[in-house]
């Protein structure tokens, strides 16, 4: 609403979920003794399903315990320490996840896709010393021993797969048995937690180092995002109470947890609640349906790509998928038509909800009893947020387009030894800090917002974010690319993909493929970072400053792609 309305109700909250506060106390305690609450609680319950195998709460706060103590007693970690996660959904991530908590060091999670010239960043700017991860990823992670990188702690996911029924698909990567290890610095789980070794005290508290994040940008060079246990804390029970989840509650994790979106929905507050988790390390729609049946999953967090993919199962309808009581998610909008086609099956409406790595999940999420589609929905629990002129700064009035402001204890501490950009996505209104999204939307007169173009140069490829000056700035690395250029197309299964728009060297015309240098991309990058369109072009247009005219070149294919 306009500054001259600030003392008014805010708009939203004639739609505000019946009987939630809005604002709620957060726990004065770190993120590990949720696991250690809930453990003393439920000892025996199950904490997550891995394709039919419990890992209990009981179990998993004692593996967590005796792998803080390896980090502290072999590897050295101490508190404050960054520590990378690279892994896909497991048992072995969200055991690793506590027990670098529980060793008072802090999480880097790492997505499992980046390769190891994309890894080599993120061990010399956190400057971690120990990783733990997935053992199809060590080959990634292996050059980077005795190049900052001391130590490795190996999981094969296969050993927490005892006893898994017959006929559920278990991925390859989950299947796999364990592979020895002969490199120095490198140590498999299972031998790590055989040693029994004890951590020290928990000393963490709500203000120490909790997880880092690392998100892109226009620099090239992804950011780490500074979070705390607070920061952490507060939308693990934002999320909790908004959506009602209770220790009775069965859930989904279809996700990435190594995304802030699976990583807080899908694995930390259900574990505040004392509820279960159902893991998947890969997506799936018939091991999807299968689990929901099985387990009588009532939640489930899940992406448009998933639901589209879901959905057309052509043996869904021999599923009994009535337990389900809620479906949301977030990083792209839910196209009405199959938001339409999941409530005929269901009878539930998908719950859209806002957020950025900066903000650990949600800043907004759309009420359970009234959302609204292709809407970020609402300001959560304790949060502000606002729409305001990107270049003067001014609050702006309902249905006016400007920059998504936020202002709320989820809220990063900043970027990780970047104080410029640190500066740069603040700004100050009415004695308050908002973080500048860098997301250009609205907010109506109900007082719910929507998106409605990027201010920062982003493609949102099928929910995941690619920054093109990253893309760009891996693909100079090419001996035969003299200049590029990368943007977003339109892709019937994707909604965005990457495309390159490539200057060759003048000698490597005519010689030089497009399927080369996509093939060359696909060994230096994440998959889905790599540019599934190249075209070659005599040359770029450029400013009166030498800059490369990336806007032109989006506008003009988005005049060709409609």
């Amino acid at each position: 609403m306009a500054a001259n309305e600030r003392a008014h109700e805010p708009l939203h909250y004639a739609h505000w979920p019946a009987g939630l506060p809005k604002a709620l106390p957060f726990p004065d305690t770190s993120v590990f003794d949720n696991l250690r609450v809930s453990a003393t609680r439920y000892p025996d319950k199950p904490l997550a399903w891995f394709y039919d195998c419990a890992l209990t709460y009981g179990r998993a706060l004692r593996e967590t315990e005796a792998l803080a103590g390896y980090l502290q007693q072999h590897c050295g970690v101490a508190r404050g320490d960054r520590v990378l996660l690279f892994m896909q959904n497991s048992p072995q991530f969200i055991v690793g996840f506590y027990a670098i908590l529980r060793a008072d060091a802090m999480v880097v999670p790492v997505n499992p896709m980046n390769l190891t010239d994309e890894l080599r960043h993120y061990v010399e700017d956190s400057d971690a010393r120990v990783a733990l991860c997935g053992q199809e990823l060590y080959g990634q992670l292996a050059p980077l021993l005795g190049q900052g990188l001391e130590r490795v702690v190996v999981a094969a996911y296969s050993d927490y797969l005892a006893g898994t029924a017959a006929a559920l698909h278990v991925p390859e990567v989950a299947a796999a048995p364990r592979q020895p290890l002969d490199a120095a610095g490198a140590v498999a789980w299972t031998d790590a937690l055989a040693a029994g070794l004890r951590p020290g005290p928990h000393r963490a508290g709500p203000e120490d180092l909790c997880v880092m994040p690392y998100t892109s940008g226009t620099t090239g060079h992804p950011k780490g995002c500074i979070h705390t246990h607070a920061t952490v804390m507060s939308t693990i029970v934002i999320m909790t109470h908004w959506g009602g989840s209770h220790q009775d509650a069965t859930l989904l994790c279809t996700l990435p947890l190594f995304h802030v979106t699976g990583m807080q929905g899908s694995m930390n507050a259900p574990i505040y609640s004392g509820a279960s988790v159902v893991l998947m390390t890969r997506w799936d729609r018939h091991t999807a349906a299968q689990l929901i049946q099985r387990h009588r999953v009532d939640g489930w967090t899940a992406i448009s790509t998933m639901a589209i993919d879901f959905l057309a199962n052509p043996e869904l309808g021999r599923y009994d998928l009535s337990s389900l009581r809620r479906i949301g998610g977030g990083g792209a909008a839910m196209p009405g038509p199959v938001a339409q086609r999941l409530k005929a099956l269901t009878g539930l409406d998908y719950i859209e909800g806002y957020g950025l790595s900066e903000t650990i999940a949600p800043t907004h999420i759309n009420p359970d009893a009234r959302p609204k589609k292709q809407c970020l929905g609402i300001p959560v629990c304790n949060t502000d947020a606002r729409v305001i002129d990107p270049d003067t700064l001014q609050e702006l009035g309902p249905n006016r387009i400007g920059e998504i402001v936020a202002s709320g204890p989820q809220i990063f501490k900043g970027y990780w030894k970047n104080p410029q950009a640190t500066r740069e996505c603040f700004v100050e209104l009415d004695g308050r800090t908002f973080f500048r999204t860098g997301d250009l939307g609205r907010y109506d007169e109900d007082g719910y917002f929507f998106i409605v173009d990027r201010l920062k140069r982003m493609i949102n490829a099928s929910g995941y974010k690619v920054w093109p000056a990253e893309v760009e700035a891996i693909m100079y690395g090419h001996p035969e690319v003299q200049e590029a250029c990368v943007i977003g197309t339109r892709d019937a299964h994707r909604g965005e993909t990457v495309k390159a728009l490539v200057v060759l060297k003048t000698d490597s015309r005519g010689r030089v493929s497009p399927e080369e240098i996509i093939g060359w991309c696909r060994s230096h990058m994440a998959a889905y970072k790599i540019p599934r369109r190249v075209e070659f072009v005599d040359s770029l247009p450029k400013s009166a400053t030498g800059k490369i005219q990336w806007r032109m070149l989006q506008e003009q294919e988005n005049v060709r792609a409609s």
